[in-house]
């Protein structure tokens, strides 16, 4: 089942139960699907386009999260958490640290990386294997640990 067609079902739900975060939510998720698919940049909608409109939206629910509770907002706060919460349900389970950890380990051990100056040659490849399981920011600082060792 393709994630447009698991979001249409999905809002059908949402819409009968009356869960008008889920349905917000599902709504936003189908507008970025639309806006994409009439971007008319001629790209298909395939998994991998999938899980970087999901990052995305994710990240910045967030960041959101971040700005909020600084502000001192954290009703807006909860609620861009009760967001990204749903989004996540439709990206590919998460990694933990110490899972990024060991697969920088296996990349590393592939390219050849072992000092800070390797930094360029392990990273990209990092980012490209892990991306849409770990968040960047996590990749990054995993990578930066293993080399400091």
């Amino acid at each position: 089942m393709s994630l447009k067609d698991k979001i249409n079902a999905d809002l059908k739900e949402a819409m009968k139960s009356g869960d008008k975060v889920r349905l917000e939510t599902i709504r936003s998720i189908r507008a970025l699907i639309l806006e994409f698919e009439k971007s008319g940049s001629g790209k298909t909608l395939n998994e991998e386009e999938e899980i970087k409109l999901l990052t995305s939206a994710a990240k910045k629910r967030r960041e959101a999260v971040e700005q909020y509770k600084a502000a001192g907002r954290n009703e807006l706060a909860e609620k861009e958490e009760a967001e990204l919460k749903i989004i996540e349900s439709y990206l590919p389970k998460q990694l933990s640290p110490e899972e990024v950890f060991e697969e920088v380990k296996k990349i590393a051990a592939e390219v050849g990386a072992v000092t800070k100056e390797d930094f360029p040659k392990l990273m990209p490849v990092a980012a490209k294997t892990l991306k849409g399981r770990a968040e960047g920011k996590l990749i990054k600082e995993m990578v930066e640990k293993f080399l400091q060792q």
